[in-house]
């Protein structure tokens, strides 16, 4: 079996994290070698830390792992004390401190010009200090903290105005639209609209985001995708709809046949899809249905089987254009000589994903 621990670089959130078990390892050692490479949030306590902190361990089943403090503040996590995981290796400037904990102390994580006046702090050296430091806007980190919040809010089930009003937004045009912009989808729109229903999955390689319709699944994506918000978009415009978290079947069947294929239980998938495509980039998704797992074609091979095999290059693009990985298995094609190339989740994710096929074909 393929084993792939590598590190992400420091300081970039755009590559993929490690292995859940190695992230988990390293927590649990407090392995210097990590520090910022993944933040880990306690699901039980609502904080996030560094993978040195001195806190006691969280179980398992109560973290989730981040590559970045932005991606921890946006899934609604707040900075542990004891670590300081926003934090410099210079000492924290008191007025910035002061400002992160006013943030924190308020209930809809809001804090306005006219409440730093109150706490005896000017408003506008507050905002010039907190982006000298931590290079983010004071505003931009009240976003994140009230947008976490939210999300938290309404994955739990809580209506999308209380969550409106629990976050301190007045306009409910404010809070969508802020909504959108960090999560690539608003909270609910008009009920005479057409919505694509969407869902967060979590799997033992990162969490995925599926959005469906009655249709079938339109998109199967690792949130941390480069390019996940174009492709969002990109169903948006072509179907003119919007994106909403909710239910539907699809979804649910989706969320228990992915378990399924992790588990090693099923490596085949029986759900209804809706890709969004042009005729020819249908053509080599259907192919790529047919490949059976733990199998691998070439790139030529998948040329020549849609009636193109002068066209590698155009089945490489079309491949890069599925919306729905793992179901539809673009990670099954390679190269010719038989080495892995690209792929939009993360190589090492191509090939995790091609170990776990194999070792469980049956």
């Amino acid at each position: 079996m393929i084993q792939l621990d590598h590190p992400v670089p420091q300081n970039s959130a755009t590559h993929p994290l490690p292995q859940f078990r190695t992230m988990y390892r390293a927590l649990r050692r407090r392995d210097p070698a990590y520090e910022g490479v993944f933040f880990t949030g306690v699901k039980t306590t609502g904080i996030f830390c560094r993978p040195t902190c001195r806190a006691k361990y969280p179980k398992a089943e109560n973290v989730e792992f981040f590559p970045s403090v932005t991606e921890a503040l946006h899934g609604g996590y707040r900075p542990c004390r004891l670590c300081k995981p926003m934090d410099a290796t210079r000492p924290v400037p008191p007025l910035v401190e002061r400002l992160r904990r006013a943030v924190e102390a308020a209930k809809d994580g809001r804090v306005t010009d006219k409440d730093l006046v109150a706490l005896a702090v000017e408003p506008s050296t507050a905002r010039r200090q907190f982006k000298a430091y931590y290079g983010m806007t004071f505003h931009a980190y009240q976003r994140a903290r009230r947008m976490g919040l939210a999300l938290h809010g309404l994955k739990s089930g809580q209506p999308v105005v209380e969550a409106q009003l629990a976050t301190g937004y007045e306009s409910t045009s404010g809070f969508r639209d802020a909504f959108a912009r960090l999560f690539g989808q608003p909270p609910r729109d008009a009920a005479n609209k057409t919505c694509l229903l969407g869902r967060r999955i979590e799997t033992p390689l990162g969490t995925m985001v599926a959005l469906a319709d009655d249709a079938g699944l339109r998109l199967l994506e690792f949130v941390d995708r480069r390019g996940l918000e174009r492709e969002i978009e990109l169903l948006r415009r072509r179907l003119k709809c919007v994106v909403v978290p909710g239910d539907h079947p699809t979804l649910d069947a989706t969320a228990a046949q992915l378990a399924r294929y992790f588990a090693g239980e099923s490596l085949t998938f029986d759900l209804p899809l809706a890709p969004v495509g042009s005729e020819f980039q249908q053509k080599v998704w259907a192919e790529l249905r047919r490949i059976a797992p733990a199998r691998t074609r070439s790139y030529l091979a998948m040329a020549a089987a849609v009636g193109v095999p002068k066209a590698a290059r155009a089945i490489g693009r079309a491949n890069g254009s599925n919306m729905i990985a793992i179901v539809i298995p673009c990670h099954r094609v390679i190269n010719a000589d038989g080495s892995l190339c690209g792929y939009a989740g993360g190589l090492w994710r191509k090939q995790r994903l091609l170990a776990h096929e194999r070792k469980h074909l049956r």
